[in-house]
């Protein structure tokens, strides 16, 4: 009779609950074959009703759980048990909620703190008793275990596949995968892209071409990927930065790690080096040129590209000349981008307009201008100026910010803009904040 007394109670309490029914399918390629969250939805629901567990709202999502604070839906669900919108989860397995350390442990904190009542499983119940914790702890770390197994089996295929010899990634422009099963993983030359790939390091080892100019050439003759999409100029430095096209290829990237591929090379290992010679002395002249105060801190309106700026030299009547900056496009997404090209003076105009809208980093330009101030000051202290005191918390930033973008250097401009929590954008000589 009292075994009875003590079920009915038990399952009054239950029913008192509100349930998370949380379902969760994973993209990894060793959970292909587990259930669906419809499947998974619909048998938590059933048992739900035969036992009486009050559902109170389900959640579900495809993100992997692999690593820690990446699912939105989970960590939600988190929050509202904190604000005691839910007592208990409802899920299908413990490797549903967790198969992280770090998810896995806010959970066991949550039963800790008796924020959270009850993780039911389909077969299983975890509460805050110290056996069900541990056992929940042991489940959930085997989900982890079986990703990290997971992680070091495909390292180790890879590996092999590189010591025979064969690429372990989608072949590149110029390249074709094997279809046959037969011979999985070799690579074949694409007798319609080849040819161009090969000429593309022609013109830049041999020529002396840019990246960009390469660019443009093979917009020029409408050059287009297999999946018949246009080609970046991103692509394009990708494309002669691999060293797989001369016969070799190193894997990962930038492990050291060499291996002689058994695919037919499209370029000699001289000419490979040669381009790579060539965009080397490229890219040290963009290091060494002038740098200018407001390029990578906008984007422009038109296609989404960066922004750039450039010198124009006009000479003088007087003797001597003006030099004049303009900002604009550096069509690296379209080389057609109709952008108009704004003046330094006018965009600084704009920005001090704007600055009033911005959000900025009010600390981090607080604690930045304070360390100029001690700087400053430290210096004066050594020439025998008297020491001043300033209280920031009564500084109008934003004001101190116009100032510096209307008189600073250049380093000051980049220094006020970097605590800027607003994206800047220009189009048709137009800044706006987004």
């Amino acid at each position: 009779m009292e075994n009875i007394q003590q079920e009915g109670n038990l399952g009054a309490f239950r029913e008192s609950l509100r349930y998370c029914l949380y379902a969760r399918k994973s993209s990894e390629s060793d959970e292909r074959q587990t259930m669906s969250i419809d499947s998974q939805i619909k048998e938590m629901l059933q048992l739900a009703q035969k036992e009486g567990l009050r559902v109170a709202e389900v959640k579900q999502e495809a993100h992997s759980a692999k690593d820690t604070g990446q699912r939105p839906v989970f960590n939600k669900m988190i929050e509202e048990i904190r604000m005691g919108r839910f007592d208990a989860i409802l899920t299908w397995a413990p490797d549903r909620v967790s198969r992280n350390a770090g998810d896995l442990g806010v959970v066991v904190d949550l039963l800790d703190q008796k924020k959270l009542i009850e993780v039911r499983t389909y077969g299983q119940r975890f509460t805050n008793s110290p056996s069900e914790k541990f056992l929940f702890m042991i489940l959930g770390a085997q989900g982890k275990l079986e990703n990290d197994q997971k992680g070091v089996n495909v390292k180790r295929g890879l590996r092999a596949k590189c010591e025979m010899g064969l690429w372990p990634a989608p072949a590149p422009t110029g390249y074709f995968n094997e279809m046959r099963t037969d011979r999985k993983g070799y690579i074949m030359i694409d007798p319609e892209r080849a040819p161009i790939i090969r000429q593309m390091f022609e013109k830049v080892g041999d020529d002396g071409w840019s990246g960009r100019k390469v660019y443009k050439w093979l917009r020029e003759i409408n050059f287009k990927t297999v999946n018949n999409k246009p080609i970046w100029i991103s692509s394009v430095q990708k494309i002669l930065n691999t060293p797989l096209y001369m016969g070799e290829f190193q894997y990962p990237a930038g492990s050291g790690t060499w291996y002689k591929g058994r695919h037919e090379p499209l370029i000699s290992k001289e000419l490979y080096f040669r381009a790579r010679e060539v965009l080397k002395r490229e890219s040290e002249f963009r290091y060494l040129s002038k740098d200018f105060a407001f390029t990578r801190l906008m984007r422009c309106g038109h296609c989404g590209a960066g922004v750039t700026a450039q010198e124009k030299h006009k000479p003088l009547k007087s003797g001597g000349e003006a030099v004049y900056i303009y900002y604009g496009c550096t069509r690296s997404k379209d080389i057609n981008c109709p952008v108009q090209y704004l003046r330094e003076e006018d965009l600084v105009l704009q920005l001090i307009g704007l600055i009033d809208k911005m959000t900025l980093d009010e600390l981090g330009l607080r604690n930045h201008l304070k360390e100029d101030i001690e700087r400053h000051q430290k210096f004066g202290a050594m020439l025998g100026i008297e020491r001043q005191e300033f209280q920031l918390r009564d500084f109008d930033i934003k004001n101190y910010a116009k100032h510096v973008l209307k008189s600073g250097t250049t380093d000051e401009k980049r220094q006020i803009l970097s605590h800027l929590k607003n994206r800047i954008v220009l189009k048709d000589k137009i800044l706006t904040i987004e």
